[in-house]
């Protein structure tokens, strides 16, 4: 692996790739000022929006504006050919395989997946063993993390299948870019990202049987929800109600909508709501956001949620590790794309290995999301690696462990200038009649120097 990043916008002997010349011609003759300007009318922007995310750490309040950069990520026609063919093959297979526990349970009996790898994971439902969901589709939405590392070789990080977040921001991105810097556009072409909500509710209306006009909803936990913007958003775009539990009930094993003509029935609720807080009499009992009720009706099929209950078990870091293997059980084909090398600390040998490489690895929990929870070896001060070390040796099944890929990198404006900094890419798949994908997603870039981490709810910052 290269000492060095690898470089999205310049190859190793300092040329400009291809298809970033535009871009690296308007940075050459676009005065400073000018690009200051820009760069404020996007924060302008983003303020009127409301465009915000929960951050941790911050004194100055629960959420602050996303920093969004104008050096958009670039992927050219034939790259991303090979990442949505292998994106679609993962997704395929991922929902292949939440069908499969829920049901037969071939990967668990003599399959390459122990069965208590899943049937005690805090994700799985068994509450839906034998639920029969619209066309076997459990993941309708899925935000699969992908990274660039080595000489270009794209890496899956990790898949998010129960209320992944961050399309909303992609859109956004997308219209800001073209408002503020339309000769970008015309110097190249670029694939478009606006039809995703209307792709969304066609495969949402289409989870119900054809002689239904059915009614769509986004339900959502509520204002104080970190990605609540997003969820008013989808709503607006897809021309659909946003609902909270309490505007929902169930009556008859049929879902209501209160309106103000009276009670609507609801078909499909995109959820953006946990599992554990959907249905207080099937789940936690002191749930304030779900609707009483709601898992009856789902189960006997006269309401559909997208994303299904019980899809989490299939994006825990401790079965990540076999998803490769599920593409090849499922779909008989080879994965176009690889998993990062990982070392599941329950194993023995592997923890050995782990616990002598702490200072080189990225330790993660298996239930953990956000960029919490995280070890980063080669950043980790002695005291932090002691205290995971301890952790590890405590409850190993707890954590898997990975090699620290050097992220590719991107220019990107910080206070300094313009500067690389670590990336991210997390594409939309849509599963429904069909798995499809507009060509796009949300890349998220490390602001601070040095750092891998991207995350939005950690002080990283988005780009187009």
């Amino acid at each position: 692996m290269p000492a060095s990043p690898y470089d999205e916008m310049t190859a190793p002997d300092g040329t400009v790739r291809p298809h970033y010349r535009a871009v690296a011609d308007w940075l050459t003759r676009t005065p400073p000022a000018r690009v200051a300007q820009k760069r404020e009318e996007a924060e302008r922007a983003f303020h009127r929006l409301g465009i915000t995310f929960a951050v941790a750490g911050e004194d100055t309040g629960t959420e602050r504006l996303i920093p969004f950069d104008l050096i958009p990520r670039i992927i050219a026609a034939d790259e991303w050919s090979v990442l949505e063919r292998g994106l679609l093959q993962r997704v395929r297979a991922l929902n292949a395989f939440l069908d499969d526990i829920y049901h037969d349970q071939r990967i668990l009996n003599g399959g390459p997946v122990a069965a208590d790898r899943v049937l005690s994971n805090t994700q799985y439902r068994a509450e839906m063993r034998g639920v029969d969901v619209p066309g076997r589709v459990y993941a309708h939405v899925a935000g699969v993390d992908v990274v660039r590392a080595g000489a270009g070789e794209f890496y899956v990080l990790e898949d998010n299948l129960r209320v992944p977040s961050g399309v909303s921001y992609m859109l956004e991105n997308r219209k800001m870019m073209m408002r503020l810097l339309p000769e970008l556009f015309a110097a190249q072409s670029v694939r478009p990202v606006h039809h995703y909500p209307d792709v969304l509710l066609d495969n949402l209306r289409g989870l119900v049987p054809e002689h239904v006009d059915p009614t769509v909803a986004v339900m959502t936990p509520g204002p104080w929800n970190s990605a609540y913007f997003e969820h008013t958003f989808l709503a607006q775009q897809m021309g659909v109600e946003l609902v909270e539990g309490q505007d929902l009930f169930v009556r008859d094993d049929t879902v209501y909508m209160k309106t103000t003509r009276g009670p609507e029935r609801v078909h499909v609720i995109y959820r953006r709501v946990d599992d554990d807080f959907l249905d207080p009499l099937a789940f936690r009992r002191d749930s304030m956001l779900g609707v009483p009720g709601l898992f009856s009706a789902y189960r006997k099929g006269r309401v559909t949620l997208a994303n299904a209950i019980g899809t989490g078990v299939a994006d825990d870091k401790s079965i990540y590790p076999y998803v490769p293997k599920m593409v090849e059980f499922y779909l008989g084909e080879k994965p176009i794309l690889n998993n990062v090398p990982t070392y599941m600390c329950r194993k023995p040998d592997d923890l050995r290995y782990v616990l002598d490489h702490l200072h080189e690895l990225v330790v993660k929990e298996v239930h953990g999301a956000g960029g919490y929870g995280m070890l980063i070896g080669p950043a980790a001060t002695r005291a932090e690696i002691e205290n995971f070390r301890q952790a590890l040796v405590a409850d190993p099944a707890r954590y898997i462990a990975q090699p620290t890929l050097s992220l590719s990198s991107c220019p990107t404006f910080v206070e300094s200038g313009l500067a690389p900094r670590h990336i991210d890419l997390r594409p939309f798949v849509l599963s429904g009649e069909k798995v499809q994908m507009v060509a796009g997603g949300l890349t998220r870039v490390a602001l601070k120097e040095g750092s891998l981490v991207v995350n939005s709810s950690q002080g990283g910052g988005t780009k187009d």
